[in-house]
């Protein structure tokens, strides 16, 4: 009966996956648990939505790559003040909202080839990042993240001191092809890098499933390895400098399985 009962579902247009083990959904989530260390954490940008919890790490630091242009930019706003050069990019947009000598926009959305409306990170890194120096990634691209950040090189992704990214689509894990997207992807980070910081971003509800919740949309702090030693185990959900993403929703508390 299996045979025709998922034809008859893909004729109304349901499509049916394999769940993944939810086992290793598990162990996954245990590994992204944050962590403190040496460095402190601050808040760069406004208190809404585009504001960001980082390191307090910034000195050398000589650029920040947003790609993801939304109507505000007050993380780059404030990285600006500080005399960081910010490079932005997106597609869909004519400019950012924000005009600075020190801000530079590329028309153009992130991806895994270079054509005429698609640059990979590396690219866009060779062409505009000056030679020396960290880097902070600041990357909120609608769910393009995940390929994004496994198709960039070693070399690139080591430049990068800090990386906040907006984790879309998170539910996906339950799926066995998603999870194993997501978990190469945020495998190949955890190389290279310690979660010093997460919280879900209230627009949507968490997801749950096979008894694991998991927030749709995460926004996570990476710092890389070298920077810093680790403390401790991070407790305070939401942390003091949090801010809720929809201000007028009530916020998300992150499940107790990702701390």
């Amino acid at each position: 009966m299996k045979g025709p009962i998922i034809r008859v579902l893909a004729f109304l247009g349901i499509s049916l996956g394999r769940c993944a083990d939810v086992q290793l959904v598990r162990r996954l989530i245990s590994r992204l648990r944050p962590v403190t260390t040496d460095k402190g954490l601050i808040r760069l940008g406004g208190d809404g939505d585009g504001g960001y919890v980082i390191p307090d790490d910034l000195d050398g630091v000589v650029a920040c790559f947003s790609p993801g242009v939304g109507a505000v930019a007050t993380f780059e706003a404030a990285l600006v003040a500080r005399g960081v050069h910010c490079y932005l990019a997106d597609a869909s947009v004519s400019g950012p909202p924000i005009t600075d000598a020190m801000v530079h926009f590329d028309k153009k959305f992130l991806g895994v080839i270079d054509d005429d409306t698609t640059i990979t990170l590396d690219t866009w890194v060779k062409l505009r990042a000056p030679a020396d120096g960290d880097l902070i990634l600041q990357m909120d691209i609608e769910a393009a993240e995940w390929v994004v950040l496994l198709n960039v090189s070693e070399a690139v992704l080591k430049r990068f001191r800090i990386i906040v990214v907006e984790l879309h689509s998170l539910e996906r894990l339950i799926d066995r092809m998603g999870f194993e997207l997501m978990f190469a992807t945020l495998e190949r980070l955890l190389q290279q890098f310690y979660v010093i910081h997460s919280h879900p971003n209230n627009v949507a509800r968490p997801f749950k499933a096979l008894g694991v919740t998991i927030p749709r949309l995460l926004e996570m702090t990476f710092l890389r390895r070298d920077r810093a030693q680790v403390t401790g185990c991070a407790d305070q959900f939401p942390n003091a400098l949090d801010r809720k993403n929809v201000p007028e929703r009530a916020d998300f508390v992150l499940p107790a399985e990702w701390h």
